[in-house]
C-alpha cells in the first residue's frame, strides 16, 4: 500500500540517527519510523493530507525518546527538535511547519480532533501499535481511511511481524 518515495534527505536521517539514544532495533526505532512512513504515505494518498508533513512526522515523532517505556516529554522534544532543523533539513512554510510541530508534540495525547494532516500523522503512528501487541481500535483513530478494518489488519500484521521496510537498511548503513 503506497510507495516509498520520500521528500526528506539522507542528511536528515543521519542527523536524527546520530543523536538517537535507543537501540536501533527497538520498538520505537527506525523500523517503526519506516512503517509509520509507509502507513502515512498510504493514508495521505486517500485523506488528502500534506504528504511532506506526514513523512517528516514519521521519522521525527519518536526520535527524541530516551527509553522504550514511559517517556512523556518525547513528543514535545521531537517538535522542538524539528524546530531546530528548520532551514537546514526542514523547509516548510510557517503554516505547514505548525502542522508538523502539533503532530509531533501531541502524538501521545490520544487526541483525534485536528487538521486532516495532523490526524493522518497520528493514525499512521497508531496503526503501528501492533508492534507492542495492541490492536488499534477504530474509535481511537482520526481519519475515515485510518478506520478501515482492512488497513488496520494490514498494518497490525506488519507491526506484529516486526516487518522492516527496505529503506531501514539504507538508513542504518554505517551505524
Amino acid at each position: 500500500m503506497g510507495d516509498n518515495q520520500t521528500m526528506f534527505t539522507a542528511g536528515l536521517i543521519k542527523t536524527i540517527l546520530s543523536s538517537y539514544p535507543l537501540p536501533m532495533d527497538g520498538v520505537h526505532g527506525p523500523a517503526h519510523w519506516a512503517r509509520v512512513l509507509e502507513n502515512g504515505t498510504h493514508l495521505a494518498e486517500i485523506s488528502g493530507a500534506d504528504l511532506e508533513v506526514v513523512q517528516f512526522f514519521a521519522v521525527l515523532h519518536d526520535s527524541r525518546r530516551t527509553n522504550e517505556d514511559d517517556c512523556y516529554e518525547h513528543g514535545q522534544e521531537a517538535a522542538d527538535f524539528a524546530q531546530s532543523l528548520r532551514g537546514t533539513h526542514i523547509h516548510l512554510d510557517d503554516d505547514r511547519f505548525e502542522l508538523l510541530y502539533e503532530a509531533c508534540a501531541l502524538h501521545t495525547h490520544g487526541e483525534t480532533e485536528a487538521d486532516i494532516t495532523v490526524q493522518t500523522c497520528w493514525d499512521a503512528d497508531r496503526l503501528d501499535l501492533g508492534r507492542v501487541w495492541i490492536i488499534p481500535h477504530p474509535d481511537k483513530l482520526c481519519t475515515e481511511p485510518g478506520r478501515d478494518q482492512k488497513l488496520i489488519d494490514w498494518a497490525t500484521a506488519r507491526a506484529k511481524d516486526e516487518y522492516e521496510p527496505d529503506m531501514v537498511a539504507a538508513w542504518l548503513e554505517g551505524y
